[in-house]
């Protein structure tokens, strides 16, 4: 995968999986924990301890991967993970959750920004890069169909109660992949930070807040379905924990299919083209399942198979408007500007759970694709101004 670190392919895909298979749990947990009478409230600000931390943190993890390094900060990330693994089947407090989030969400932190950093480091030019970042993206589409199905599985078979306990699994594949980035050697980017604070200087240009604006909205829509959608099933279409989660492991499977294909299939095309046409299908099938909600409930079932089609279209667009902007970012910079992608993203996030666990709430589901419907549009606008002034020199 890489140009010049083809090794390190393995286990930078590896940290991706498992960072999404504990980010994307909060669908799961959400859905168990709902069931023990934790309110949705409750539930909607639980994501900020996740989501807040990297917000905060992202901006801190610069000056921390500089002065210990790229490598030595993702193995650091990875440990710590794999021990917090460990210890959630054994505590029961919800406040332990609120921690458990919070400290993933810092080493996630860490943990996005050496990866963008070292595929940044080893290409250059922006179809590459968009391909590379596809393929490593890809895997974390499978972080999050492996932890919805295996779960899935585990919740509905006769060890139910003990569903927990599948996090140990994660636990020994973080342990696993800090193995393999302990035995590779990875370049060291040469500029070191020494100033608390990343230097955001030059981040305040409109293309750069469009790109931004683009990329919230985009997490927004994402985490809408990541988070949500197996609490929609079950709740809306009133089917078990269980078809809940599978249904939305093919949203993640069709995901992965979706990066998959860019990744093979970018270089032939303009991305600018290319990603304003997934958009367009998006705002296509949303308006299908709206018309299905509000016109033929008594056909509301089919939704369990048009929702998991979107990820098909959704899945490219975070990587392909990333590639095309970090194409552009001098190397130096790379780190401070992908804590400034970590941030805007950790904040829609959590600005999106608080907002969508209301229509839980008041059981107002019905309004469920057209409230990610409005999301798409801004998208759309957003996406079409970024790309008519992108060809500017930064």
């Amino acid at each position: 995968m890489m140009s010049k670190q083809t090794n390190i392919s393995l286990p930078l895909k590896l940290t991706f999986f498992i960072f999404s298979m504990v980010l994307n749990c909060m669908g799961i947990v959400i859905l168990q924990l709902s069931e023990e009478k934790i309110t949705y409230d409750k539930l909607g600000f639980l994501e900020s301890f996740k989501d807040i931390p990297i917000a905060i943190f992202s901006l801190f993890a610069v000056n921390f991967i500089s002065r210990f390094g790229t490598k030595k900060s993702l193995i650091f990330a990875l440990m710590l993970v794999g021990i917090c693994l460990l210890f959630l089947p054994f505590v029961k407090a919800f406040w332990f959750y609120k921690l458990w989030f919070a400290i993933i969400g810092t080493c996630f932190a860490i943990g996005k920004i050496c990866v963008y950093g070292i595929i940044r480091n080893n290409m250059t030019e922006e179809k590459s890069l968009a391909k590379t970042m596809n393929s490593v993206e890809a895997s974390y589409m499978i972080g999050t169909f492996s932890v919805n199905t295996g779960f899935g599985w585990l919740i509905s078979s006769q060890f139910g109660e003990y569903w927990k306990f599948g996090f140990m699994f994660i636990s020994l594949v973080s342990f696993f992949t800090v193995y393999l980035f302990a035995k590779n050697k990875i370049a060291e980017p040469q500029n070191k930070t020494t100033t608390i604070l990343p230097d955001l200087s030059g981040f305040g240009k409109k293309i750069f807040i469009l790109f931004f604006a683009v990329s919230f909205f985009i997490i927004f829509i994402e985490q809408s379905f990541n988070s949500w959608l197996p609490a929609f099933y079950k709740d809306h279409l009133k089917v078990n924990s269980f078809f809940a989660l599978q249904a939305s492991s093919f949203l993640a499977l069709f995901s992965y299919t979706g990066r998959t294909i860019t990744s093979k299939i970018i270089q032939r095309f303009q991305l600018s083209n290319y990603f304003m046409v997934c958009v367009s299908m998006i705002i296509v099938l949303l308006i299908v399942i709206s018309g299905i909600q509000f016109y033929s409930s008594e056909n509301a079932k089919i939704l369990l198979f048009l929702f998991p089609i979107i990820g098909l279209f959704l899945a490219p667009l975070y990587p392909v408007i990333n590639s095309k902007m970090i194409a552009k970012i001098d190397k130096e910079k790379i780190n401070a500007f992908t804590s400034l992608i970590v941030s805007v993203s950790s904040i829609s996030s959590s600005i999106n759970s608080i907002a969508i666990s209301v229509l839980f709430k008041n059981q107002i589901l019905t309004y469920y694709s057209l409230y990610i419907l409005g999301a798409v549009l801004m998208v759309f606008v957003l996406a079409y101004s970024y790309f008519k002034i992108s060809a500017e020199k930064i």
